[in-house]
């Protein structure tokens, strides 16, 4: 490893910065065409009420138009344009083409089409002006970036004045217990999950590692903060499994 680089961690590998992005990149890339039918085994199904809680608390109105960044399969941008109505657009943004491509054969992209676009970038270089939307959502996303700064201030910046970001991310569970429990299903059951079901075990290992990774509630709150973003919120779902929070751009 380089001494000029600096580090950042890949799961729970310490790994060069430079090299975390294409890391990820081939992640997504190996589980692209599994990826929904993944999400719903391995969440049960739960990933779909997250969203759903996710547009609850958004409340998509006529007009608007939504960032939503490592948008994959566009399961965000579907939901928000069907409760935003015909007025309103969606742009899905993401680092791996492939999961672009498997979103933009699903039967909604095909209806929404005239609403919809689908943009491979970099959350941390957006390629859009300042003040340029509404609404910027990014779901199980904003851990697999490798400078999460970075990725904020970008969002404050192609935010109009008045515009909202709210973040879907796996979080840390306030029940010691629970959290123990929860770990145990998840190093042992998703890895053996992603090697039957898509031949990939190892995506699904680091998958696990990087939800360990990322800050809890309270420590992403700050650095949204740091970020400039105003009126700062989260809201726990499933007893913290997961984490909604809501911030403005004031």
């Amino acid at each position: 490893m380089s001494p000029d680089n600096r580090t950042t961690h890949f799961g729970f590998q310490t790994v060069d910065e430079d090299q975390k992005a294409g890391m990820v990149h081939g992640v997504f890339s190996s589980v692209a065409s599994k990826y929904d039918v993944m999400n719903d085994l391995m969440s049960m199904g739960i990933h779909r009420v997250w969203k759903d809680a996710l547009m609850d608390w958004l409340a998509p109105r006529p007009g608007q138009h939504l960032l939503d960044v490592a948008g994959g399969t566009g399961d965000v941008a579907f939901r928000f344009l069907g409760r935003a109505g015909d007025t309103a657009r969606a742009t899905v943004l993401d680092m791996t083409a492939a999961m672009l491509e498997e979103g933009r054969k699903r039967a909604e992209a095909e209806r929404l089409a005239d609403r919809l676009d689908w943009v491979v970038g970099d959350a941390m270089a957006l390629p859009f002006e300042a003040n340029s939307f509404d609404v910027y959502t990014i779901s199980f996303g904003i851990r697999n970036v490798t400078r999460i700064p970075d990725a904020l201030k970008e969002a404050h910046r192609v935010l109009k004045p008045g515009g909202r970001l709210v973040v879907l991310e796996f979080s840390q569970i306030p029940n010691e217990m629970m959290q123990k429990v929860y770990d145990l299903y998840s190093f042992n059951v998703i890895p053996r999950m992603g090697q039957m079901v898509a031949g990939d075990r190892d995506s699904y290992q680091y998958l696990v590692e990087s939800i360990r990774k990322f800050p809890d509630q309270e420590t992403f709150a700050a650095m949204i903060r740091a970020a400039g973003f105003e009126q700062v919120k989260y809201r726990n779902l499933t007893m913290g499994i997961a984490a909604l929070h809501s911030w403005w751009k004031i």
